[in-house]
């Protein structure tokens, strides 16, 4: 059993068709494809995208539904849809008898997990977030093992934290490399400014960022070099503001360079998704973060937490985050390099870029195989 083409032992990741829970996916994935190990992904149609880039041998694409509304028509649709995506599941893993299956959270898998619980292939899951999230809560009871992202995430639940490991949110290759590029700001230097919304939300930066840089000093915004995420719809809106102040900035829907402009940046100004929070520490950059409001887990708002705690980030609330506000925190840390640094310093204590390698031998682990550690 578990054993793929060539004889190679073979793992299947479950992950939502997000880049929060498809990038430390593919973080382990690489970790694990290091050790002989063969992975396959199982996940939603949102993720084809990837489906040349993941480092998977094969991209199973599961049936799936999230929970929307909690109308009797809406939650029987849902049901049925989880029901469906568990059965194609439970075929598919017949098929391939995987030595075990990871989930990374999002009700896309939930039938994949499921489905290996009911076969009794070796599962666990992995929480990115500062608190355990929907899909994931309810799959803990059910799993062989629970990996997290921060410590102390099920401390209050004695039965969960006694098969937790806190592994830390495993990063790319891309941002274990950004994490070697050293953080130096001088009060006379250039001061880069890179700002963005994450997949939910960039609309709040576009209308409070370019405003804020308007309330500054000429002279601050004379060292300005910002690079900033906007919508498609915002961005002639927000080069205008630029230009007219005559600001350096590159504005764009997408960066897919991200981590090595988060490197270069001196702070960072974002929401505060698992990723975005999980880079800014392995690379070390100080941040005021925005969590997203109304979040029914306020996952954004306790991941943003662990930073803040860690001096490495200032949280603050939507309602809070004005262009005021945000002026006159950018002056008075303009003004002080030595704070920035603190605050990166801090970012990089939270951070961990061994992560990847410390959830496979967790993955090995569960599914009784040899470590191969490299």
């Amino acid at each position: 059993m578990g054993e793929g083409s060539g004889g190679k032992p073979l793992v299947v990741v479950a992950a939502g068709g997000t880049g929060g829970h498809l990038f430390p996916a593919e973080a382990l994935s690489v970790a694990l494809a290091r050790r002989g190990i063969l992975i396959d992904l199982a996940t939603d149609e949102r993720a084809t995208r990837y489906g040349t880039e993941f480092p998977a041998r094969a991209t199973h694409v599961i049936p799936s539904a999230t929970v929307r509304g909690r109308d009797p028509i809406s939650l029987a649709r849902t049901t049925f849809v989880l029901g469906w995506g568990a059965a194609s599941a439970y075929s598919l893993l017949g098929r391939l008898k995987p030595a075990a299956l990871i989930g990374f959270g999002g009700y896309p898998t939930i039938p994949p997990v499921l489905a290996a619980t009911w076969r009794g292939i070796p599962t666990l899951i992995h929480e990115q977030n500062g608190v355990l999230g929907r899909a994931n809560r309810f799959l803990s009871g059910r799993v062989r093992a629970i990996a997290t992202s921060f410590p102390g995430v099920l401390n209050d639940q004695p039965q969960l934290k006694r098969k937790t490991t806190h592994t830390g949110n495993p990063v790319r290759s891309v941002v274990v490399a950004a994490s070697a590029v050293p953080y130096s700001p001088t009060a006379a230097s250039p001061l880069r400014l890179l700002v963005f919304g994450g997949s939910q939300g960039a609309r709040v930066m576009s209308d409070v960022v370019p405003s804020a840089i308007e309330r500054l000093p000429g002279d601050l915004r004379a060292r300005l070099r910002i690079e900033q995420q906007a919508r498609d719809e915002d961005i002639a809106r927000v080069r205008g503001i630029y230009g007219r102040l005559g600001v350096q900035a590159d504005v764009a829907p997408f960066f897919p360079d991200l981590p090595a402009r988060m490197a270069q940046a001196h702070l960072v100004v974002s929401r505060s998704g698992a990723s975005t929070v999980a880079e800014l520490a392995a690379i070390g950059r100080p941040a005021i973060l925005v969590p997203l409001p109304h979040a029914l887990d306020q996952d954004q708002l306790a991941n943003a937490s662990v930073l803040e705690r860690a001096g490495a980030a200032i949280c603050v609330k939507q309602e809070a985050f004005s262009p005021d506000w945000l002026a006159s925190e950018i002056v008075r840390l303009a003004a002080a390099p030595e704070r920035l640094a603190a605050m990166a310093a801090g970012a990089r204590s939270a951070g961990a870029t061994d992560a990847a390698e410390r959830l496979a031998d967790l993955v090995l682990k569960v599914a009784g195989l040899p470590n191969g550690r490299i």
